[in-house]
C-alpha cells in the first residue's frame, strides 16, 4: 500500500509561525492545478506496482480550491494509479473556508471523507497573535456543522503559546472534546528561522517560547486525551481506536509515498526526493515535461536513523528484531548500548523486544533519538 500527498501552495495570509511553502497570490492557480495533474502523468510509473490507500491534500490551505478543482485532482489520481476500494482522502481546511454550504457540498460532490481542520485555538487573542485567518466563532461554527456530515475529523491545536495559562489550555481541550472529534493533532509553538515569529521575538515584540510551560501543556494534553479514550499513538497525534490517520501513519511505518506539487517530498525504493519550493519554477519545469526534484539515496545509516527517529515517536516503537534483520548485529548492539543511559533515567524502556519512550521521555523524544543515531 502507498500514499499520495498533494501540496496546494496557497494561503489567504501568512501565519506568523509557519515555514511551509505557500503563496498568497492565486494568479497561477489554474496553471498549478494542471501542473499537478501533469506531474502525476510523469511519475505514475513509480507506484505502478503499489495500491494507493490514502490521498492527502496538504499545504498551504487546500480548502481554498473549489470542490470542482479538488475532485478534478482526485479523478486524476484514480485515472493514473491503482486506488483501493475505500481510500482515506483527507482535506486540510481552515474554519473560514468551511461554511455550512461548503461542508455539505464537500460531502456530496467530492470523494473527500476526512477533514483536517486547522483550529489551533478557540480563543481570539491566540488566533490574532498567530495571524490566523479565522476567528473563534468560525472555529466553533464550522465544527458544529462538520460533524453532521463527516465522521472522520481531526483538528489541530497549538500549545506552549507564551502566557497561556494551564486553565486556558484546558478550556481549549474541553471545547474540542465537546464536539466529539475522534482525532487531535497537537503541536508546541516552535520558532522556525526566518519566520515572522522569529523576527518578532528577536526584536522583543513577542515573548520568547517557554519550554517549561510547553511541557506542562503537553503533559496535561496526554492526561486529558487518555481520560477521554484517545490513544497517544504518535508524539503529536491522539486518535480514538479506528480513527488514526492512515496517511501519516504510513510515513512513520516507512511505507512508500509520492509527493505531488511544489515542495512535496516522496519516498520509495529507499530513495527520498523533494520538489522545488517555487511555484513558477515548478510549473515551468512540469510544462517542459521535466521533474523539478532533487533526490538522495538513503545509506544504511540514514535508513537506521530514520527508523529510530520515527519508531520512538510512535506506540509501535523500535523493533530489535527488525534492526537485526534489516541492518545487522552491529546496529543492534549500538542501539542497545546507547539506549542504556536513557533506560536508567526512565526515559526509555524495553517491552516485547521493542524500544519505546516512557511518559517522561515523550517530550524529549527527538533529542533522545538523535543520540541513538549511527554516525
Amino acid at each position: 500500500m502507498a500514499g499520495i500527498y498533494i501540496h496546494i501552495p496557497f494561503c489567504k495570509q501568512a501565519c506568523f509561525y509557519c515555514d511551509f511553502h505557500f503563496s498568497t497570490s492565486l494568479k497561477k492557480k489554474d496553471e498549478l492545478i494542471d501542473a499537478l495533474i501533469s506531474e502525476m502523468e510523469l511519475r505514475y510509473p513509480i507506484l505502478n506496482s503499489e495500491v494507493v490507500e490514502t490521498i492527502y491534500f496538504g499545504g498551504g490551505t487546500p480548502s481554498m480550491l473549489s470542490n470542482i478543482e479538488l475532485q478534478k485532482i482526485i479523478d486524476a489520481v484514480y485515472t493514473r494509479f491503482q486506488v483501493c476500494e475505500n481510500p482515506e482522502i483527507t482535506l486540510e481546511a481552515n474554519p473560514d473556508d468551511l461554511s455550512l454550504e461548503r461542508i455539505k457540498t464537500l460531502a456530496k460532490e467530492t470523494k473527500i471523507n476526512r477533514l483536517s481542520i486547522g483550529i489551533q485555538s478557540f480563543f481570539n487573542d491566540d488566533l490574532k497573535s498567530m495571524n490566523r485567518a479565522h476567528n473563534a466563532t468560525e472555529a466553533e461554527k464550522c465544527l458544529k456543522e462538520a460533524i453532521k456530515y463527516f465522521d472522520n475529523i481531526t483538528i489541530d491545536l497549538i500549545y506552549g503559546i507564551p502566557n497561556m495559562s494551564l486553565e486556558k489550555w484546558n478550556d481549549n481541550l474541553e471545547k474540542a472534546f465537546s464536539f466529539g472529534v475522534n482525532h487531535i493533532s497537537s503541536y508546541a509553538l516552535t520558532v522556525e528561522p526566518k519566520t515572522a515569529l522569529d523576527t518578532f521575538i528577536e526584536k522583543g515584540k513577542y515573548p520568547p517560547i517557554d519550554e517549561d510551560l510547553a511541557l506542562k501543556h503537553f503533559n496535561h494534553l496526554v492526561e486529558k486525551t487518555t481520560e477521554k479514550g484517545f490513544v497517544h499513538y504518535e508524539i503529536s497525534n491522539f486518535g480514538k481506536p479506528d480513527f488514526f490517520s492512515k496517511h501519516n501513519t504510513s510515513y512513520w511505518l516507512g511505507k512508500p509515498y509520492l509527493g505531488i506539487g511544489p515542495s512535496a517530498h516522496s519516498f520509495y525504493n529507499n530513495q527520498r526526493s523533494w520538489n522545488v519550493s517555487n511555484n513558477a519554477k515548478y510549473i515551468k519545469s512540469i510544462q517542459n515535461k521535466e521533474l523539478p526534484l532533487s533526490t538522495e539515496n538513503l545509506t544504511k545509516q540514514d535508513a537506521f536513523n530514520e527508523y529510530v527517529m520515527t519508531g520512538l515517536r510512535t506506540i509501535w516503537g523500535v523493533s530489535f528484531n527488525k534492526i537485526k534483520t534489516e541492518f545487522g548485529d552491529d546496529f543492534l548492539q549500538h542501539l542497545k548500548k546507547n539506549s542504556n543511559k536513557f533506560i536508567n533515567q526512565d526515559l526509555l524502556y524495553i517491552e516485547d523486544g521493542k524500544l519505546l519512550v516512557t511518559q517522561n521521555g515523550k517530550f524529549l523524544c527527538d533529542g533522545i533519538a538523535s543520540e541513538l543515531f549511527y554516525l
